[in-house]
């Protein structure tokens, strides 16, 4: 629990105010006279005190014991959870010795979905994974760039793999999700650590810590509508063989199209922090669930006029109302987040008169 110290302001050779600092807190971050400490205006006026010292001796590895379980992901989860808190070197343990199988997977797993993450060394009971990518160097607008290209290629794709029944492209689209949860996951990494380090977040691109909540809930709905997009290409690997037979599936198609404008409209928002293009995306969001609603009830009166089971059918329109949602609740962050600038911009100005 943080401990609050009143502490007075002192005036030395005329023109220069100095604080003293808390003993407890020099000692703790082993500094001495003479070490430098950076001092970072926040925007609600008050004032963060750093260390270049501390930094450099923070604890950047980590240990993991394996847990005894027929479910691999609880043991990969666990490495995740060690990645996003910031840990450069995770040391996977597993008392008994890796199997084959254990080993394949958590190997595998790490390097498909955490971006910079290497196995550095090997033992029966041991694996060493590191960090050999400094994310600080990257800012978070770059990381959602990124996510939000494949995410982007993958809608195009799958409109194509709808109205083509192509069952190769569908599969290709549900491969790229996994490069969906890397940069993902980098992201949420880069956020944490804003949230921490004030001076990181200014780095990276964050230019206030208060907008870090918002970013962490944009790239989690970029990534459910990643989800979404691979549950679409799974419906098109499962179709029947002779489901193109008869039909289309152009109601279909104007939805795909429809609620890939709205994410790519909601995302353009985000980048511009554009209040009038995310309330287009939420007014328009709504035309994709009208849309949808009235595709299910007119495929229920003649369901032999499209390529698609009913069932089938009904989850990719339902997949399409979801990605259009996400694409309202990215638009609705970007309005919250403009909010609390304009806040702040009239809380300075207030100061700034009351200083005058």
């Amino acid at each position: 629990m943080p401990i609050s110290d009143k502490r007075k302001i002192q005036l030395t050779g005329g023109s220069t105010y100095i604080v003293s600092l808390p003993i407890e807190w020099v000692r703790e971050g082993k500094l001495a006279a003479g070490d430098t400490v950076l001092l970072t205006v926040r925007p609600d006026r008050s004032l963060l005190i750093t260390s270049d010292q501390s930094k450099l001796k923070k604890n950047v590895r980590s240990k993991i014991d394996m847990v005894a379980s027929e479910d691999q992901d609880e043991n990969f989860r666990l490495l995740v959870a060690n990645y996003l808190v910031g840990y450069d070197v995770i040391r996977i343990h597993s008392p008994g010795g890796f199997s084959a199988a254990e080993r394949k997977y958590l190997k595998e797993s790490a390097r498909r979905r955490l971006i910079g993450i290497e196995i550095v060394e090997e033992t029966r009971t041991e694996i060493i994974l590191q960090n050999l990518l400094n994310f600080q160097d990257i800012s978070l607008e770059k990381s959602l760039q990124s996510m939000y290209r494949i995410i982007f290629s993958m809608m195009e794709d799958s409109v194509v793999a709808l109205r083509e029944a192509d069952v190769e492209l569908a599969k290709d689209i549900i491969h790229r999700d996994n490069d969906v949860d890397k940069f993902y996951l980098l992201s949420v990494r880069q956020i944490k650590a804003a949230l921490e380090d004030s001076t990181l977040a200014s780095k990276i691109g964050i230019k206030d810590s208060k907008d870090c909540l918002g970013y962490r809930l944009i790239v989690k709905l970029m990534e459910r509508i990643g989800d979404h997009v691979q549950n679409i290409s799974n419906s098109v690997i499962q179709m029947d063989v002779g489901d193109g037979d008869n039909g289309n599936n152009d109601d279909i198609i104007e939805m795909g199209l429809l609620s890939q404008k709205l994410f790519q409209d909601s995302f353009k928002s985000v980048i511009d922090i554009d209040i009038d293009l995310a309330n287009h995306v939420m007014r328009n969001s709504r035309m994709s669930t009208a849309l949808g609603n009235k595709v299910i009830q007119r495929s229920e009166h003649n369901e032999k006029s499209y390529c698609f089971s009913g069932e089938r059918q009904r989850k990719i329109i339902e997949n399409f109302q979801r990605i259009s949602e996400y694409s309202a609740d990215i638009a609705e962050m970007v309005i919250n987040m403009k909010a609390t600038h304009i806040k702040q911009s009239f809380s300075e100005e207030a100061k700034a008169l009351e200083q005058a």
